[in-house]
C-alpha cells in the first residue's frame, strides 16, 4: 500500500457533499490516463477510507455516500472519485504528464498526416513548431485521439496538413519476401500481392500517409538495399 506521508488528495464534490481519498500521486495519474494499462484501485489508495476532510481524518458518512453514489463500497466509491474528481498534482507531475502526452500527440500526427501539396509526410519538428506557434494546450488526462483533433484544427492555419491513407508499391527479392511480411504488416494492410516470373514479390500496401519514409527505410533494411518502392498516386 502507498506510503500515507507521500499521498495526495483526490476530491469530488457533488450534491453539496465533499468526498476525498488519499492516493499515490503517480499511480493516480496513471489510473486516469486512458493510454495507460489498467491499475487496480487498491494499489492507488494510501488508505481504504472515504473522507469528507482527509487532512482532519474526518470520514464521509454512509448516508452521504448513498446520497451521491447510491453505494457505500469503499473501492467502488473511490473509483468514481478518481474517475470523475480532481487530483491535486504537483507542478512537476503535471509538467511531466503534459510533456509525455504532447510527444504522443505530435508523433501520432506525424505518423498519420501528409502535406497535401506534396503528398509527403511532414517532419516531426515542423509539426512540433506549428503546435508551439498555435499555442496548443495539452491536457494530461484527455485521450490522445481527442487532443490530436484539437491540435490538427489549430495547426492547419500554420501548415498545409491532412490525415490521409496512401498506397505504396514495393518489389522485394524472393529470398527476403517471406521474412518481410511481419515488417510490412506493422505499417498497414496488404491490398494486393503477386509473385513475378523472376522470383521477386510485389505488393501494394495501404498505410497512414506519414509512414512513407519509415516504410521505405524498413524495406531497404530488410532487403539489403534491393527493395524498390513507389508511392501510387
Amino acid at each position: 500500500m502507498v506510503n500515507i506521508d507521500e499521498a495526495i488528495i483526490a476530491r469530488l464534490e457533488s450534491y453539496g457533499e465533499l468526498f476525498e481519498i488519499l492516493v499515490d500521486p503517480d499511480l493516480a495519474a496513471d489510473f486516469k490516463n486512458p493510454e495507460k494499462d489498467s491499475i487496480a484501485i487498491e494499489d492507488v489508495l494510501a488508505v481504504e477510507e472515504i473522507f469528507k476532510d482527509a487532512k482532519k481524518g474526518d470520514k464521509a458518512s454512509e448516508d452521504s455516500m448513498n446520497k451521491v453514489f447510491d453505494n457505500t463500497d469503499t473501492l467502488e466509491v473511490a473509483t468514481t472519485i478518481l474517475e470523475k474528481g480532481h487530483i491535486q498534482l504537483t507542478a512537476k507531475q503535471k509538467r511531466d504528464m503534459q510533456e509525455e502526452k504532447r510527444r504522443m500527440v505530435i508523433n501520432k500526427i506525424a505518423r498519420e498526416s501528409i502535406n497535401p501539396q506534396s503528398g509527403l509526410p511532414h517532419p516531426v519538428k515542423r509539426i512540433e513548431n506549428a503546435m508551439e506557434e498555435s499555442k496548443v494546450k495539452i491536457d494530461p488526462f484527455k485521450s490522445i485521439d481527442e487532443q490530436v483533433k484539437i491540435a490538427l484544427k489549430a495547426i492547419k492555419v500554420k501548415i498545409p496538413i491532412r490525415f490521409e491513407k496512401v498506397r505504396m508499391a514495393v518489389r522485394l527479392p524472393g529470398n527476403v519476401a517471406g521474412n518481410a511480411f511481419s515488417g510490412i504488416s506493422h505499417f498497414g494492410e496488404i491490398v494486393n500481392e503477386e509473385w513475378q516470373q523472376d522470383g521477386s514479390w510485389i505488393a501494394i500496401i495501404e498505410m497512414a500517409g506519414g509512414l512513407q519514409d519509415q516504410f521505405i527505410l524498413k524495406m531497404n533494411e530488410l532487403s539489403g538495399g534491393k527493395a524498390e518502392t513507389k508511392l501510387i498516386k
